[in-house]
């Protein structure tokens, strides 16, 4: 049982990542935050699985985002059993076409509720969590 509600206090703790830019950039005026896309292929692309990992995962930065940050993930799966639906697959490719028109993986980009481009990180950021959320951290006082 305590497993079972530890797993739960985890998952709960977890900022969720959203799906559709729309409404994170709803959310991110309503809140005042930065949002965060990762450009994702989850089940293919070692560096992103390392990425979500290493750093986006950990609880450092979880515990930043939640304060700080709307997450999106569009994700590019490639096995036919990780398949997202029809229109999942069309806000990915929308959000790619505006700002991973290059179609690098991981790709991973900080913008403003407006969809100013802040931060851009080409490839798996070889360093810490912490160091990763250091990078943000100047650029939170421009959303405020």
């Amino acid at each position: 049982m305590k497993i079972l509600a530890f797993i739960i206090i985890a998952f709960i703790s977890n900022t969720p990542w959203l799906g559709d830019i729309n409404k994170a950039e709803t959310q991110a005026q309503q809140e005042h935050k930065l949002i965060l896309i990762n450009f994702s292929g989850s089940d293919w692309c070692g560096p992103c699985i390392r990425l979500r990992k290493e750093i986006l995962e950990s609880s450092e930065f979880q515990n930043f985002a939640s304060d700080h940050l709307v997450l999106v993930r569009a994700d590019f799966p490639r096995q036919k059993k990780n398949q997202l639906d029809k229109d999942q697959v069309k806000r990915n490719e929308a959000l790619a076409d505006k700002y991973n028109p290059d179609g690098k993986f991981p790709f991973t980009v900080l913008i403003d509720g407006t969809g100013k481009v802040l931060k851009e990180w080409d490839g798996f950021p070889n360093e810490s969590s912490a160091q990763f959320v250091e990078q943000i951290n100047p650029l939170l006082s421009d959303s405020h």
